[in-house]
């Protein structure tokens, strides 16, 4: 394993690609390692051999599916490059990378411009507050159109965007960059390797809108600070390294985000943005505070990137590699940390050891001797630690603030495919959500079904992919049974009575009973009832048990019976032929006796959906609402997009994310959370009914 070199805080740049899935990050990543010589090899995703792509999963996709770091030495200083996946469904590895970072890179296709993924990792950006940039990629493809990208990100992202860079040419004519800064065409020859231009001078073609371009830059950088403006006023000027001052002032405190243009896969416009990488983003000494809380104390303190702090470190993303184990990757934020050094999980408790300390180049791991503070590092074997934990000195420790993922709401149904891969099947899904922890699993007992969840069906699929892969697990799916409920509606009264005689001491139990529908949501009341002794008191708790046993098993269709109150107010008894079993059985007589003649209906779990979708679609997704009896909520817009809120039926929601993506070309999804029970309608009632009976047979055979 190669040793890597040392850098110091200073020598060092935290940064996150974002942007939607297809922008270009990956491509982008590799380009920039490629050309400082990090990696020696410039991938391609088309090919499988992207640097920061390299799963058996996404190289089959040619998807991101996960945070990869890897680096590149630009001016003497190391980038920790943070890839990321564009698709919601592996949302968690962007929000976590977005977390470890102290500047972002959000990507847009010159073709496509603002999508939707580029709006959410915005608002990751927004939540951190760290100063970020837009590069617009792949300007050579056909139909490239920067100002159309400029003009869709000033009206939907970031109304203070500034272009730093223009572009000559487009499509297959795009052959260099004009620097706003330096005010120097940069050109590009065919068959250029790792990024290498000509400065020349601006193009005569292009003299008028390079002054209107930098005019405009000039300007909005003269209003981040008094003396510039009064300078540029004075017609002083503004030089480079002014300009470079006070644009990295302004994107520290959101008041300008810089705009870059460029094509990975050629290298073009690689060179200027790891410059401005270097020159615009802070390092981790400049960067925020990080507030953590001192263990065992009501106290929080701010930990700052310097080496003589206390050690403290967040595990944000971990894996498991064959032969390897477990690779637990962290971001330091306080202290230096060296190899074999003993630290403490703050939220577990337990000493680790960092044997075999390493920095991260895609699959590539490099050996480092230590870590100065601030640095991105990973390391193999933790016996206990997992994402989300914090490694801290032992000494002082503090626990750091943690990754707030989202909410997994898409569910499946798993069951193995043979006896030994369904007894592997619990500890496997464990191993997989100490990876991902938006991927977790149940055994629902009320229906013998071990249910995944994740944040989408392609998040799920990937994950069954990984079973078979990583664990030799094999699984079949099953749409997971919808929890259906059965109440009643009116009030009834009748009779439970349980006699036997065998000969010998029989069995008596006798009560009458009366069912009220109570308040949805309400659950299950017993009430004794019964004066005058005529059934002893001894027995009342029995005849409650019975009625709750016989409620689990329903009337209609084999459901629970919910938000409804019992009431034992009469019955008789047997001196000696009486008994707790006796009146167990005339409870549950009683019930399903009256439980027929006050009204039962079927529930179903309604979700409270939102479904965002660009406003073209809004009239094909509210009639497929309306198809899946929901409800429509309402509306609201958010820029070129509406949010469409709804209450759908769970049953009529399996496989809904695909559904949302094919009627939006792909830039549609959805949340969803239940909200209530409602009466399932009489037609949609039989129907369900009969599919319950006809299992219950099946079953029996």
């Amino acid at each position: 394993m190669s040793v890597a070199k040392e850098y110091a805080t200073e020598r060092i740049r935290n940064v996150v690609v974002l942007g939607h899935g297809g922008c270009g990050k990956t491509s982008l990543v590799d380009a920039l390692c490629f050309v400082t010589g990090t990696s020696r090899r410039h991938g391609s995703v088309r090919d499988g051999t992207a640097l920061t792509m390299y799963t058996p999963e996404e190289i089959a996709h040619r998807v991101s599916m996960q945070s990869t770091p890897a680096f590149a030495e630009w001016m003497e200083t190391k980038i920790n490059l943070l890839d990321t996946p564009g698709y919601l469904d592996f949302t968690a590895d962007a929000l976590a990378a977005t977390r470890v970072a102290d500047g972002a890179v959000v990507v847009l296709g010159a073709t496509t411009g603002v999508e939707v993924g580029t709006e959410k990792v915005w608002e990751y950006c927004e939540a951190r507050g760290i100063p970020r940039l837009f590069f617009v990629s792949m300007m050579d493809k056909d139909h490239a159109d920067f100002e159309d990208v400029y003009n869709d990100i000033k009206g939907h992202v970031a109304e203070k965007v500034v272009p730093v860079e223009i572009p000559i040419g487009a499509g297959e004519s795009f052959r260099g960059i004009i620097n706003l800064f330096s005010e120097r065409a940069h050109m590009y020859k065919p068959g250029t390797v790792t990024g290498e231009y000509e400065e020349q001078d601006v193009p005569k073609e292009l003299t008028s809108k390079f002054e209107q371009w930098r005019t405009e830059l000039l300007e909005n950088l003269a209003t981040t600070d008094e003396t510039l403006l009064e300078h540029y006023l004075e017609g002083e000027g503004i030089s480079r390294d002014e300009a470079i001052a006070a644009m990295k002032g302004a994107m520290a405190r959101g008041e300008m985000f810089p705009l870059f243009c460029g094509a990975a896969e050629k290298t073009y416009g690689m060179r200027a943005l790891l410059s401005k990488l270097v020159e615009l983003f802070p390092h981790p000494g400049e960067a925020q505070p990080e507030a953590a809380q001192r263990l065992g104390l009501d106290q929080t303190v701010e930990l700052r990137a310097h080496d003589d702090g206390p050690f403290a470190a967040l595990v944000f993303k971990t894996t498991t590699e064959p032969h390897v184990g477990e690779l637990s990757f962290f971001r330091s934020f306080s202290g230096i940390v060296v190899t074999g050094q003993e630290v403490l999980n703050a939220d577990r408790g337990v000493t680790e050891k960092l044997v075999h300390l390493c920095i991260a180049l895609g699959k590539e791991r490099l050996e480092v001797e230590r870590l100065h503070a601030g640095d991105v590092g990973v390391v193999a074997k933790l016996r206990n630690t997992h994402t989300n934990d914090t490694l801290t000195s032992s000494a002082r420790p503090v626990a750091v603030r943690k990754i707030e993922f989202p909410r997994p709401d898409i569910s499946i149904a798993l069951r193995g495919v043979s006896r030994g891969d369904e007894d592997k099947l619990g500890v496997v899904l464990q191993k997989l959500h100490e990876e991902d922890p938006t991927f977790v699993s149940e055994f629902n007992s009320e229906f013998g079904q071990t249910i995944a969840r994740g944040l989408g069906e392609l998040h799920l699929e990937i994950q069954i992919e990984r079973l078979k892969r990583k664990y030799g697990v094999n699984v079949e799916t099953e749409p997971p049974k919808v929890a259906y409920r059965e109440t009643i509606t009116r009030t009834a009264e009748g009779q439970g009575r349980y006699k036997k005689q065998t000969g010998g001491r029989g069995q008596y139990g006798d009560c009458w009973v009366r069912l009220r529908p109570l308040p949805r949501g309400e659950g299950y009341r017993f009430v004794d009832g019964i004066v005058g002794g005529v059934i002893p008191g001894k027995y009342v708790p029995s005849v409650d048990k019975g009625i709750q046993e016989a409620a689990q098993r329903g009337i209609l269709a084999g459901y629970p019976v919910v938000d409804f109150e019992a009431e034992c107010f009469d019955g008789s008894y047997h001196s000696v032929d009486s008994s707790d079993i006796a009146f167990k059985v005339a409870g549950s007589l009683g019930f399903q006796n009256v439980a027929r003649e006050a009204g039962s209906v079927l529930l179903e779990p309604i979700m409270e959906v939102e479904v965002t979708t660009p406003d073209e679609f809004v009239g094909e997704v509210m009639g497929d609402v309306t198809q899946r009896r929901g409800k429509v909520l309402g509306m609201e817009p958010r820029g070129s997009r509406t949010v469409i809120r709804a209450h759908i039926p769970e049953a009529e929601l399996h496989r809904y994310a695909t559904t949302v993506r094919s009627m939006t070309q792909g830039r549609g999804y959805h949340t969803r959370k239940f909200i209530r029970y409602e009466e399932v309608p009489p037609h949609v009632a039989e129907r369900i009914a009969a599919e319950s009976k006809r299992q219950k047979e099946a079953a029996a055979r």
